[in-house]
């Protein structure tokens, strides 16, 4: 499968995991890297992924996250026609970087975009902006791929 992450997915790794949420949404992410590493899954990174993971103000977890973009599979920019759909997606409702991250996930043909960011997924879930593709929580791809 061809993945996108969102920078709430990255940054999970590094959360504090005395939740349990956390602890089993970061579990979730190593799962993906696993099958990363192992090639079943290819990573779409972008860069506007890597300048939201920039905007960290721990400088630990900030250089931690955009290490693993060195993982990336694909590295995309935005252009002229991802732009104009991030901006119809801001407009209907999404975050400006969720409109982006979504926006560049579909041009790229990805096959799903994991976030733990629950207003995100709401929206996605909603239908809201009809998106192209799937934008699931890293716990439901980690289900769906387990041996």
């Amino acid at each position: 499968m061809r993945i996108y992450l969102d920078a709430c997915a990255i940054n999970r790794l590094t959360d504090d995991p005395s939740q349990i949420r956390v602890r089993l949404e970061a579990d979730a992410i190593e799962v993906f890297f696993r099958r990363l590493l192992a090639g079943e899954d290819s990573w779409v990174a972008s860069s506007v992924l890597e300048i939201e993971l920039q905007r960290n103000p721990n400088a630990q977890r900030r250089e931690d996250a955009l290490g693993m973009l060195w993982h990336a599979t694909e590295f995309c920019a935005p252009d002229i026609a991802v732009t104009d759909r991030a901006r119809y997606l801001n407009g209907v409702g999404y975050g400006a970087f969720d409109a982006l991250h979504l926006a560049i996930a579909e041009s790229a043909r990805a096959d799903l975009l994991l976030t733990t960011d629950d207003r995100f997924l709401r929206q996605a879930g909603r239908g809201l902006g009809n998106p192209s593709i799937r934008v699931a929580n890293p716990l439901d791809y980690a289900q769906e791929v387990k041996p």
